[in-house]
């Protein structure tokens, strides 16, 4: 057997599908490192030593920057849908070139066989 073309119709939707849960499994995963992280007390040290080293350094106050829950998990999301965009993007055009690439090589060839 040859697979001679793959579907980018189904391919993007595919992805789109695959690239969905991934987000919402990395915004979770932020969300409970973040609250573990912060049930520790390390972005509150965090944030403390940042404030000491710029206020000893004669700067500014750091009261505009701060590690806040609302800053991470939409940092995260932010990034989860660029990554939801550019991967459906990619699977696509590699569904398309793919096509091209078998219509000048002829495809792979597949080798199936009956489990025993």
């Amino acid at each position: 057997m040859n697979l001679k073309r793959i579907d980018p119709w189904s391919v993007m939707k595919f992805a789109f599908a695959v690239s969905v849960v991934l987000f919402i499994v990395v915004v979770v995963a932020t969300s409970v490192l973040y609250l573990a992280l912060d049930a520790m007390g390390v972005f509150k040290s965090v944030n403390d030593s940042l404030t000491d080293l710029v206020s000893a350094g004669g700067g500014q106050s750091t009261s505009g920057f701060r590690i806040t829950a609302k800053g991470v998990i939409l940092s995260s999301a932010l990034i989860g849908l660029v990554n939801v965009v550019l991967f459906t993007a990619l699977a696509t055009l590699g569904a398309f070139v793919y096509n091209v690439c078998a219509d000048l090589v002829g495809g792979i060839e597949l080798t199936l066989a009956e489990r025993d």
